[in-house]
């Protein structure tokens, strides 16, 4: 059975990994895009839950609770039936490993003595550490860890098979089969009682003081006004075989969680039928927790055990469910071997869903189980432009739980198929871009233990790298011949020595006429794109070209300061 409390509300911390896909280079860059990317095999942000460890410290785990205010994880435990090990009492366990820091197993029995006493459920938590409990046939039970035994009275009447919190501190709720009694839990006399016309197990609903009575067999529910302690209405529930699961009230929204055979019926505060969650196949629903913080329930599922029934595969699963719809908040777990033979399960839920707790009575081991969440991209790249030579960095950014791990890709072929760029897998991956590198295409793939999510592309597009103004002194020296192309690397002044210079026989007219027209093309010393002998096929054509109107400046000049009537 589970808790019938609910467990103070907390939001647990969810690791994350940020990371900034951001190309940047000696130019100036554009910001990255807003949040977008795309899921690999599940959807960005999905959540899922992995077994981190099990836990066989503590013996047949009847129940489980984790302490709002110790945070210690109290497990209620019988003796295994293969063993000669006595392993019953009250564990105490560390709850990130495991580790047994105490066991209680003395406790009262109906005549005040001592003796060993299996734990059979867990009622409450104690202010500040322990737990009241149920231990067999009729007894309530206090203890905390390093107590040498538990105080315990027995209640009156026949064997107790539910129990929950009282309406007061000092008191607890019992049900003797159809019985309903509230009940002092240090001396277990009955302070008041009900006899209902079936059933035996409950929930109680502490905020809007009701109790809701189970009559499996009669396939009913009695809502029992706690104040009056009478029964205000009667539900019914869907025909069926009568199989008994589980009968629990999520404490935020009153709704009243049954499990029946192979389903779980939901209900309202007030007894409204919500819906319903099918298992699939043969597994019965065995116990449920609630979250308030992430408002989801957890349900646990225990195979019949039985191998002459089809579809029995011993497996059992976890399910997670919003409270809201009840749909599925993150994908089912298998709990292998997981059955109901030698008992039913149990489940704790830490506040905030970070980590939920499931016993296996018949393997006895406790599995502990993390919540974890599939990366989601929250920055991508824009298309870059970067002059070959220049350093190009990609970052990336992504948050998920637990802190995914980053692998750079990079595509030849427009996306069509992307491999793995060897060494990045750091949050920062810098390189030299290469003209061979124009066009191609990178994004970041980020993994972690809920799936895999990637960014959405990036093209780098890559431009031959810039000469300054010697490309046009050159240039133009190159086409007029002579030692007059040195001076074209000078600029403008250079180029307006060049337009006095008279013709020698070094070609020193068409040199300076180049270079003043050098000086012209190369400016202040930039070539914007495409200014450079070594770019693309284009720019060195129009080079070329230039290089013709030069030389007819050239022809010009001569030309202009020849004497009337003379002939070349």
């Amino acid at each position: 059975m589970t808790p019938r409390h609910p467990l103070t509300p907390g939001r647990a911390g969810t690791a994350s990994a940020a990371l900034a896909l951001v190309l940047v280079s000696a130019a100036a860059g554009s910001p990255v895009s807003a949040a977008g990317g795309e899921g690999g095999e599940v959807p960005q942000g999905a959540v899922a839950y992995r077994t981190t460890a099990q836990f066989t410290t503590a013996g047949r785990a009847r129940d489980l609770l984790l302490h709002p205010d110790s945070k210690k994880l109290y497990v209620g435990s019988d003796d295994l039936p293969e063993t000669a090990e006595t392993e019953s009492g009250l564990h105490v366990l560390e709850p990130a490993d495991g580790t047994l820091r105490g066991t209680v197993s003395q406790a009262p029995g109906p005549t005040g003595t001592l003796g060993r006493r299996a734990v059979r459920q867990l009622v409450a938590p104690l202010p500040g550490d322990g737990a009241v409990f149920v231990y067999p046939l009729r007894g309530i039970g206090t203890a905390k860890e390093g107590d040498a035994a538990a105080a315990g009275a027995w209640v009156p009447g026949g064997p107790v098979t539910d129990a929950a919190p009282g309406p007061t501190p000092s008191t607890v709720l019992v049900a003797q089969g159809s019985v309903l009694s509230e009940v002092d839990i240090a001396t277990a006399s009955v302070q008041r009682s009900l006899t209902l016309e079936g059933g035996e197990r409950f929930a109680y609903d502490r905020t809007r003081g009701t109790v809701w009575f189970t009559d499996f067999d009669n396939r009913r529910m009695h809502r029992v006004d706690l104040a009056s302690f009478k029964v205000a209405a009667t539900v019914e529930l869907p025909a069926g075989d009568g199989f008994a699961g589980f009968t629990e009230v999520d404490p935020e929204t009153g709704a009243v969680w049954v499990g029946l055979d192979t389903s779980v019926v939901v209900h309202d505060a007030t007894g409204k039928p919500i819906g319903s969650i099918n298992g699939g196949g043969v597994d019965m629903p065995r116990a449920a927790g609630f979250d308030a913080a992430t408002r989801e329930a957890f349900v646990v599922w225990q195979d019949p055990g039985d191998t002459s029934q089809p579809g029995s595969d011993g497996d059992g699963a976890l399910t997670v469910h919003r409270t809201g719809d009840l749909k599925e908040a993150a994908r089912p777990v298998v709990l292998p071997g997981n059955h109901a033979q030698s008992g039913s399960a149990a489940v704790a839920v830490q506040p905030g869903g970070g980590v939920v707790f499931v016993s296996d009575p018949a393997a006895g081991r406790i599995t502990r189980l993390e919540r974890a969440t599939s990366p989601r991209i929250t920055r991508n790249p824009e298309d870059r432009t970067v002059a070959a030579g220049a350093e190009a960095s990609l970052t990336a950014q992504a948050e998920g739980s637990p802190a995914p791990t980053v692998v750079w890709q990079v595509s030849a072929d427009s996306g069509r198929t992307w491999q793995a760029v060897p060494g990045a897998t750091s949050t920062t991956y810098s390189f030299k871009a290469a003209v061979a590198d124009n066009g191609r295409r990178y994004r970041a793939e980020f993994t972690n233990h809920a799936g895999v999510s990637r960014t959405a592309p990036a093209t780098l597009t890559v431009t031959a790298p810039t000469a300054g103004g010697a490309t046009g002194g050159t240039t133009g020296g190159a086409t007029g011949g002579g030692t007059g192309g040195a001076a074209g690397g000078s600029g403008d002044s250079a180029g307006t020595e060049g337009s006095a210079a008279t013709v020698g026989g070094s070609g020193s007219a068409g040199g300076s006429a180049g270079s003043s027209a050098g000086g012209a093309v190369s400016g202040a010393g930039t070539t914007p794109t495409g200014g450079a002998l070594a770019s693309t096929g284009t720019a060195a054509a129009s080079l070329a070209g230039g290089a013709l109107v030069l030389t007819a400046v050239g022809w010009a000049l001569v030309r202009r300061t020849r004497p009337r009537g003379t002939t070349c």
